[in-house]
């Protein structure tokens, strides 16, 4: 793999100006899509964690053997 500096300049400057040029309706449906995968990607990256819930016992009114 190579690393053409100039040629992917040119790329991104060309997608830019692709993207530029939509109808405002086709970037908004453009963000819809990436908020998507983002909530995707995100999802996927969380990892399920064990909780563990105990009940909190009854003190009141019990007294300490001495």
């Amino acid at each position: 793999m190579s690393f053409d500096l100039e040629r992917m300049t040119k790329s991104k400057d060309a997608l830019r100006e692709r993207l530029a040029l939509l109808p405002f309706a086709e970037k908004l449906r453009l963000l819809d899509a990436l908020r998507g995968r983002a909530l995707a990607i995100g999802h996927a990256r969380t990892k399920p964690r064990a909780v563990t819930q105990e009940e909190p016992g009854s003190y009141a009114g019990q007294m300490r053997d001495e």
